[in-house]
């Protein structure tokens, strides 16, 4: 007779190296199908509250929860004497049911359900009265959690059937038991149902003001964006135009020296010179598209007020008749309106020298006590077209972003772009000492057919 070996597993009928057998496979088996049933519900970590559609703090609707299940417990001990009874454990399970059902099995809470198992759980209360009861306060939550949850057509209907409910269980306890302590406390109790029902609404209207800010935000993050696009345009254009506008009067400047007077020197000079700008171009076309990259922190320095010499330079030295002046001290002008101030001045000087490239241009630049004023004019050639395109509204929306106000148009002959920033002495407090000049801007802005914009903060 051949001799058995008997391994620790094989007496329960298990073999060596076979998976699934004994104590530990079946300890397997079953987390593999308590895992299956729960579909990962519990897992460590995780909390199934916070996927419920009602949008509230998993925090709040746990304690909503835990309120209605201390109180059932309570009304339930109070209840002892009516033991071996079930109904005080029948009303607890009730009252608490909405939980395990949605954790085990994703069962989503209706408003109406849950409203019609707290009034039967309270009923089941309500049949063995006691002294002191806590049972009606479970309508009172339950008030609350519809209120929160629920639209005004379903709550309301259901804190009055609750309050009906206790008005006929107090009724009905004094006749068939001659027991009165829940009818000499429905006063306070109805109270508390219509303050449970009040708390319930306030968080609801809380919910959808939240709504409402959110909503609020993302638009505001999109005007945001939208404005910074625009600013970002606005500087693109700016660079583009005035580059493409001086090489191009540079090139052609070349084009003459060598196709007349054959002179390779300044030919080889207006070539080197609008080499020069589109390199400066395409540096600042970078550092202006740079902006665009959320991950820089740094910009390039921006030109200033300071910097308007060397643009007229550039113009001057492409053929460009200018005749500047500058008035006032330059250093009270701020970062920011030094850069629209030279933009404007870029915008002017480029569109002159595009449209009109052999007309005398006149430049002033005023500093005042309460404002700086730039002014550009040159000839009008007669017959010649008046439009307004981008670059005008470019500088238009520069002027208004920093309270200041710009006229763009004919006057007597001539084009003119007059632009007027407020200079601050210190930050939020602007000089006003200075005359009004807003009748004589408004007469100009009317004879041109310029709208006006009123805005806040504006002197005069």
């Amino acid at each position: 007779m051949p001799e058995s070996h008997l391994t620790p597993g094989s007496a329960a009928g298990d073999h060596p190296g076979r998976p699934g057998g004994g104590v530990a496979a079946v300890t397997v088996r079953a987390g593999l199908v308590w895992r299956r049933f729960t579909n990962g519900r519990l897992r460590l970590g995780w909390h199934p509250l916070g996927d419920l559609p009602f949008d509230y703090p998993p925090k709040v609707v746990l304690s909503a929860d835990l309120a209605l299940l201390v109180l059932g417990l309570v009304a339930c001990l109070q209840r002892h004497e009516y033991f071996p009874t079930v109904l005080p454990l029948l009303a607890v399970v009730l009252l608490f049911l909405s939980v395990p059902a949605y954790v085990l099995f994703g069962i989503v809470p209706r408003p109406l359900v849950l409203g019609m198992a707290t009034m039967v759980a309270a009923a089941l209360f309500f049949a063995q009265p006691v002294e002191s009861d806590f049972a009606p306060f479970v309508l009172m939550v339950v008030a609350a959690e519809i209120a929160a949850i629920a639209p005004k057509r379903v709550s309301i209907p259901l804190a009055l059937l609750a309050t009906v409910e206790l008005v006929a269980f107090a009724v009905m306890s004094q006749a068939l038991w001659g027991n009165d302590n829940l009818r000499t406390g429905v006063p306070m109790y109805a109270l508390g149902i219509l303050l449970g029902w009040l708390v319930g609404v306030m968080l609801q209207y809380q919910r959808l003001y939240l709504y409402q800010e959110r909503e609020n935000q993302n638009v505001r993050a999109a005007q945001a964006a939208a404005a910074e696009r625009n600013r970002i345009a606005r500087e693109v254009h700016d660079v583009i135009a005035h580059s493409l506008t001086v090489t191009l009067l540079h090139v052609t400047a070349a084009r003459h020296a060598l196709s007349t007077d054959s002179d390779v020197e300044e030919a080889v000079d207006a070539l080197a010179d609008a080499e020069r700008l589109g390199r400066q171009a395409m540096a600042d076309i970078r550092c202006t598209v740079g902006l665009l990259d959320s991950g820089r922190t740094t910009a390039g320095p921006e030109p200033g007020v300071d910097d308007i010499s060397a643009l007229i330079d550039d113009f001057a030295n492409a053929g460009l008749t200018v005749r500047r002046r500058f008035t006032g001290d330059l250093d009270r002008i701020s970062a920011a309106v030094g850069l629209a101030l030279y933009r404007i001045c870029q915008e002017s000087l480029a569109n002159i020298a595009k449209h009109a490239s052999g007309a005398a241009v006149e430049f002033a630049l005023e500093v005042g006590a309460r404002s700086a004023v730039v002014r550009v004019r040159n000839p009008l050639s007669p017959g010649a077209r008046i439009g307004h395109g981008t670059g005008v509204a470019g500088m238009r929306q520069r002027a208004e972003g920093l309270g200041g106000r710009i006229l763009v148009g004919p006057e007597a002959g001539s084009w003119i772009v007059r632009a007027e920033f407020p200079l601050h002495d210190r930050p939020g407090q602007v000089d006003e000492s200075a005359p009004d000049t807003r009748e004589e801007h408004c007469a100009l802005m009317k004879s041109i057919g310029v709208p006006q914009v009123r805005r806040p903060g504006l002197p005069g």
